[in-house]
């Protein structure tokens, strides 16, 4: 929780963390994962990218020159749909499916922004294999630093090519909107995008598996 400017301020620190351990070419520590952990991303924070609001003027030309123009334009282009998932919900939905039956497994977590589900995984499904994906490429390289061991690719969804009936359970906040997604294998059936992520996990989901989303 936290108003604008202390969110902005939580991402600015993650970022520069992140940065600075890619220069050095290692991974983060758990302090730095700390710090790595409060990028909430930039739904609900358009203010940084404007540069009439005056009131922003310091975020915004200290943000400007904080990344590369490739990262800064993808940055912007997140600030409808990047709500990330609390914790608190991410980890009522981890619980459902243990109260369901799930324990140990595939999981796949489809638009994972920097992994809060993975993040409060109860203490049964600890051992599970984790699998995620994330396009923006800040969020995902978050994601790397935060959950080391686990398979994460920074691509659009509709880009990976897990095989079908692979995973045991998919879990998380899919993007929802009135747009598509370019992919052969579904184009036909013309769904918009968060319909999309439903049919895809579940056809990669195996039969008898489970998926919250």
């Amino acid at each position: 929780t936290g108003g604008a400017k202390t969110k902005y301020k939580w991402n600015v620190e993650a970022i520069r963390t992140l940065l600075s351990i890619e220069e050095k070419g290692r991974l983060a520590t758990p302090d730095e994962q700390k710090i790595l952990a409060k990028y909430v991303g930039w739904g609900g924070l358009s203010q940084v990218f404007n540069k009439d609001d005056h009131s922003w003027s310091h975020e915004y030309l200290e943000f400007k020159s904080l990344l590369s123009e490739e990262d800064y334009v993808a940055a912007r282009a997140t600030v409808n749909n990047a709500f990330y998932t609390s914790p608190e919900i991410a980890s009522c939905m981890n619980q459902a499916l243990v109260q369901f039956g799930f324990r140990t497994g595939n999981i796949l977590e489809p638009s994972m922004g920097v992994g809060n589900f993975f993040g409060t995984l109860p203490t049964p499904m600890q051992n599970c294999n984790l699998f995620g994906v994330e396009l923006d490429s800040i969020s995902g390289r978050i994601a790397k630093q935060l959950y080391q061991k686990a398979d994460i690719r920074i691509t659009g969804f509709e880009k990976t090519s897990f095989p079908d009936n692979f995973f045991d359970a998919a879990i998380g906040n899919v993007p929802f909107g009135d747009y598509k997604l370019y992919d052969p294998k579904y184009n036909k059936l013309n769904f918009r995008i968060h319909d999309y992520f439903l049919a895809k996990a579940i056809d990669q989901v195996r039969p008898g598996g489970m998926i919250a989303f």
